[in-house]
């Protein structure tokens, strides 16, 4: 590529860079909620297995620290499609950028369209997040009510 193409192309460099932040911290969140979720998995997979050898109190106790679990899980795995989304969205956010300065395409909707969203999907995840984490006390109370 000769210098004046790349003339060209650093202004979409530059206005690509805002997205590609976007993904690393995004990919830092997806990072924890998977963490989040498999210790979810593993604890609720522990707690079945001790129901087996509970007595009628504890079982109960047991059951809704599972189904608390169970509802932690399913909150966690919204967060990380929809974090999975804006991911994605910001991915096709830079592609568009570079198809838009390479072939000067007029695409200020699209670009406009997938940053939008782009972000309501991480709205999304981090409601979803925060769910779980409101969650997560209640079953710390769970916990510490059978001890």
């Amino acid at each position: 590529m000769n210098a004046s193409h790349l003339s060209e192309l650093l202004p979409a460099l530059q206005v690509a860079v805002a997205p590609v932040i976007l993904i690393s911290g995004v990919g830092l969140l997806l990072l924890s909620l998977t963490n989040r979720f498999g210790r979810a998995v593993d604890r609720a997979r522990h707690l079945r297995r001790d129901l087996g050898e509970a007595s009628d109190t504890e079982r109960r106790q047991l059951t809704e620290q599972v189904d608390n679990l169970y509802r932690r899980a399913r909150l966690i795995r919204t967060a990380i499609v929809t974090a999975a989304a804006s991911e994605l969205f910001a991915a096709l956010l830079i592609i568009t950028l570079f198809v838009e300065q390479l072939l000067s395409w007029p695409a200020a909707l699209a670009v406009g369209l997938l940053f939008v969203f782009c972000l309501g999907a991480l709205i999304v995840s981090l409601v979803a997040f925060m769910l779980e984490i409101r969650l997560s006390l209640a079953a710390l109370k769970l916990e510490l009510g059978r001890r």
